[in-house]
């Protein structure tokens, strides 16, 4: 049986687990047909082909966005299964975004914010703390945490100092884990704290990311608090793609080649050829290399995703609002969230069930993890979980690219004969690293077209 709320992104089959429902995925933009000529194709319609459409459509040009789905969103997409809302995988928006406040009114999105801190299950208590710079008694609850000793809290505190100025982008990089050492960063806060938070983020758990970017993934949460849109995650590809022209996202039409037409470029796709001045290739990178030969894309982290109902929620409410880890690493989840809490605009009208989320690193979504899932939620949050219903499973093979050190800044997106490449991959693996990869490939377009250097949108 297949999980009925799983990616369709798989290329390789996996032993499945068995959740319940029926999904369905929640509404997107109707799709009009083909068009047999644009200024401009965007082939794939998640955060960086909207937002370099937008920013295109907003300079005058024709553009057609051009997604092999039946929606819009690539990886930041939810569903509807039994009423309740999933995101696919576990996904947050934070607004320290800066990005994300050019592109679209972010109060649209009615967010609904995480507790800013983490709750620690560690030798069967669980500890909460709180960010003392929002939370009044957050500076107690740091200074009584039963992790690590005063040389550890003090080695965080000046890492997390340094993280809050500039910081220095210019010096050499490593990967975080080595990062962490030379900041004297050791002991149970970072094995039971910091590094599941980080790979939880960064989707690796080997410390290889580039310590630049961690620096500024660390920065931006300290700097906003990241919560869950009203609507689910698909509240943000839905509200970009509100933002074009009527008529320019064509869904369920796969690209499958890029070519030369007389005085024009085409894109053959299952629906025909369309063609256009410039063509921008927005897919994740693996097919990016595919439709593009030669493009230097990276490889990807992948991250699985179970969600639950519960009978109720199983956090007391001092808690249950914040990010859930488990300290003891007892089993494959490195976080989890009562996501009913945080955003009861995900479970329907009147129900009191809960709805919890655990998100895992790689693709294994079989029954035999689901088990080792159930039980590890078990410890974390103190409760029975036999009666808890699995609803949704995800597999997001491609969920967030691999960036090693160093990390010199981002990748150009101007390929040549008047196709771009644009995508998280192009820039870094964030929603913000998506969005202004768009936004640069919009900037090159223009150029390449005439009309003008000068900033899209």
């Amino acid at each position: 049986m297949i999980p009925s709320a799983t990616s369709l992104d798989r290329s390789d089959p996996l032993p499945p687990a068995i959740p319940s429902g029926k999904a369905s995925p929640s509404p997107s933009v109707p799709s009009p047909p083909l068009p047999p000529s644009a200024d401009v194709v965007v082939v794939g319609a998640g955060l960086a082909g909207l937002a370099c459409a937008r920013h295109l459509s907003a300079a005058g040009l024709q553009v057609a966005v051009v997604e092999a789905s039946d929606g819009v969103g690539g990886r930041v997409r939810s569903d509807v299964v039994d009423g309740f809302r999933v995101d696919r995988g576990f996904q947050l928006v934070n607004p320290a975004y800066p990005e994300l406040h050019k592109v679209l009114d972010v109060a649209a999105l009615r967010l609904q914010p995480f507790d800013a801190g983490v709750a620690v299950h560690r030798d069967g208590r669980v500890s909460a703390v709180h960010d003392p710079r929002r939370h009044p008694a957050g500076l107690v609850e740091a200074l009584r945490f039963p992790l690590g000793g005063v040389k550890d809290k003090a080695a965080v505190a000046r890492w997390v100092v340094r993280l809050t100025s500039a910081g220095d982008l210019k010096g050499p990089d490593s990967g975080w884990a080595e990062a962490l050492d030379e900041a004297g960063v050791h002991g149970e806060l970072r094995r039971a704290v910091i590094e599941p938070f980080l790979a939880g983020v960064l989707g690796e758990a080997d410390g290889t990311t580039s310590r630049r970017f961690v620096d500024l993934v660390v920065r931006s949460f300290l700097r906003g608090t990241p919560g869950l849109p009203a609507g689910g995650v698909q509240a943000l590809p839905d509200l970009l793609a509100a933002s074009l022209p009527a008529d320019s996202v064509v869904l369920g039409t796969e690209v499958r080649h890029l070519g030369l037409a007389p005085r024009s470029l085409v894109a053959e796709t299952t629906a025909g050829g369309v063609t256009a001045q410039a063509i921008v290739v927005a897919t994740d990178a693996g097919a990016a290399g595919h439709l593009v030969p030669g493009l230097p894309v990276p490889e990807s982290h992948a991250l699985s995703a179970f969600w639950y109902v519960t009978p109720s929620s199983p956090a007391p409410a001092s808690r249950e609002k914040l990010l859930h880890l488990d300290g003891d690493r007892s089993g494959p989840v490195v976080n989890t969230a009562v996501v009913s809490a945080v955003a009861p605009s995900y479970v329907p009208a009147g129900d009191r069930r809960g709805l919890v989320s655990a998100l895992l690193l790689g693709r294994d979504t079989s029954a035999q993890t689901e088990a080792r899932v159930r039980a590890q939620l078990g410890r974390v949050y103190g409760a029975d979980t036999s009666e808890w219903e699995l609803i949704a499973v995800h597999d997001v093979p491609h969920a967030l690219p691999v960036l090693e050190p160093p990390f010199d800044g981002p990748r150009p997106v101007e390929v040549g004969d008047g196709i771009f490449a644009t995508g998280d991959h192009r820039e870094n693996p964030s929603q913000q690293g998506a969005l202004v990869a768009g936004r640069r490939a919009a900037d090159a377009v223009l150029t390449r077209l005439g009309m003008g250097r000068r900033r899209a949108g």
